[in-house]
């Protein structure tokens, strides 16, 4: 299992759509937040380890309307 962030800008005054597009779309959403800063918001997913995270990213997130641009954090360990 691999976990990512990615954080997506958003059209102007489009975050709240953008957000409940990819939670009724993008099945291994985990969570999503909205933030402040260069970003608008942050997603989560758990990606089986055979998954292409870069294919993932730009076939499923960059593509809902209204996303502008993604920064992805790809994460190594979890600490508990």
């Amino acid at each position: 299992m691999q976990t990512i962030f990615v954080m997506v800008k958003c059209e102007l005054g489009r975050a709240y759509e953008v957000a409940d597009e990819a939670v009724q779309t993008i099945e291994p959403i985990s969570e999503v937040y909205s933030i402040s800063g260069q970003y608008d918001l942050i997603m989560k997913f758990h990606l089986d380890d055979e998954v292409d995270i870069g294919r993932f990213v730009t076939s499923h997130v960059q593509t809902l309307p209204g996303v502008k641009d993604t920064f992805t954090l790809i994460t190594f360990k979890a600490f508990t």
